[in-house]
């Protein structure tokens, strides 16, 4: 009897967690909610609705865009961070997220331990912008004329320790040469002080400067990321024009809790990826001045590593002091 019983017992043991295992949902068996942390029709929200749109049919399931934007993008994080980590709950952030360890004192998540990537989405390259005004037609002659005038120019940004302040400060740093910080609240307003000459040089998102240098009223000296733009194609980067070092990434990507199931992050990365390598996502991207960015999680971790670490010297080397 005793045998028999101690029979059973091992049965149930091994028995009741397959028999779970198999009345278990497949994933995804209802709706995933994605946390935007930022405000309808910004550049992070267009992307996400542009290639979740399809991926929700890929899944069958309906992916539910949430904006959660205030904190400089914390909010939404902290969400997710915190959010059950069984695939239902993910986040779409820009580069930003790469820059929050350095510039917070105290946030109620650790980026390395809370939240694991999915994928890169898509780059958004930059180009560095002056006025024909100011006389210089290239990187070369721009590093010249401001290295004749230390600490005369100063450039515009989008807000402190945002993409255009730490790319300018990246570029900066890359070629010997110091500026004067002007930070205004947003990027056509800081176009608008370029374009009137009262700032010297901004690194602008290509789309909105782009109509300005079709009409010559803004000089494009260089583009921020590691290869040509094919919006701009005749318009070197700035590695190209002589300056090592001085690519700025300005990206938007996918994350989840970190211990949503591996087998659900692979899931979502492979239906997201086929999404970005598909030609009429690549058109879409194309018309908002972008490019897909595809990745792996574990080549994303590994981006997301360097991209911190990288983010943490420029907030540093710029003097900006955490909240």
């Amino acid at each position: 009897m005793k045998n028999l019983t101690r029979r059973m017992l091992t049965f149930s043991l091994v028995a009741a967690p397959l028999l779970a295992l198999s009345q278990a949902a497949p994933w995804p068996s209802k709706p995933i909610k994605a946390v935007v942390p930022f405000a309808a029709g910004a550049a992070t929200d267009i992307v996400a609705r542009a290639v979740l749109e399809q991926v929700s049919k890929q899944l069958g399931q309906p992916i539910i865009i949430e904006n959660k934007p205030g904190a400089g993008g914390t909010i939404g994080i902290d969400q997710v961070a915190h959010s059950d980590p069984d695939g239902y709950t993910i986040l779409v952030q820009s580069n930003s997220y790469a820059v929050i360890p350095s510039t917070y004192k105290s946030l109620n998540f650790d980026l390395t331990k809370d939240m694991v990537g999915v994928t890169a989405l898509t780059s958004v390259p930059m180009v560095l912008v002056t006025s024909p005004g100011k006389g210089a037609r290239n990187l070369p002659d721009f590093v010249k004329m401001a290295k004749a005038k230390p600490g005369s120019l100063n450039y515009a940004s989008a807000g402190t320790g945002g993409a255009t302040h730490l790319g300018a400060a990246r570029l900066n740093m890359a070629a010997g040469i110091k500026g004067v910080h002007v930070p205004y609240k947003s990027s056509a307003e800081a176009l608008t002080e370029v374009l009137a000459g009262r700032v010297d040089y901004y690194f602008s998102p290509i789309g909105l400067a782009a109509q300005y240098l079709k009409t010559d009223k803004l000089v494009a000296l260089a583009v921020s990321s590691k290869t040509r733009s094919s919006a701009l194609p005749d318009v070197p980067t700035s590695i190209e024009a002589g300056l090592p070092n001085s690519d700025y990434e300005v990206w938007i990507g996918m994350f989840a809790p970190a211990k949503t199931p591996r087998a659900i992050v692979n899931r979502l990365n492979e239906e997201t990826v086929k999404e970005l390598r598909s030609p009429e996502l690549r058109e879409k991207f194309a018309t908002l001045v972008m490019d897909p960015m595809p990745m792996s999680p574990a080549e994303f971790d590994a981006f997301l590593k360097k991209d911190i670490q990288l983010n943490t010297d420029l907030v540093k080397a710029a003097g900006i002091e955490p909240n």
